[in-house]
């Protein structure tokens, strides 16, 4: 996951700038402890909680925060083969799709903290 600011269009930047803040990661299989991986069918929804680092952004009026989620980040983070092999060891890849539900009976949402001014 990726935290973002937008800029919108300027001078500087005719397209806007997207201004990386923070990232985590958690492999799916791990997502109930790293004892010993449990893989996700497909079909099912699983709620998972992402924790950022710490980070602190002043979004200035015209900005936009946007969330992106993947299931990669590389080169920061080792490529997810997507495949279930194990780590290191995969011989192909697969393409992941991720859906995040935000409807009344799976509601996602960001949590963050404000600074009064």
């Amino acid at each position: 996951m990726k935290l973002i600011d937008e800029y919108p269009p300027n001078v500087d930047y005719p397209e806007g700038y997207a201004l990386n803040l923070g990232d985590s990661i958690l492999r799916m299989r791990y997502r109930d402890g790293f004892d010993a991986p449990v893989f996700m069918e497909p079909g099912d929804v699983y709620e998972i909680e992402l924790q950022l680092q710490a980070t602190s952004n002043y979004f200035a009026a015209g900005h936009r925060l946007r969330v992106d989620i993947s299931s990669s980040n590389f080169p920061h983070y080792d490529v997810n083969p997507n495949t279930g092999e194990p780590l290191g060891l995969n011989r192909c890849t697969e393409v992941a799709r991720q859906t995040i539900y935000h409807d009344a009976s799976r509601p996602s949402s960001v949590l963050l903290p404000v600074i009064p001014a």
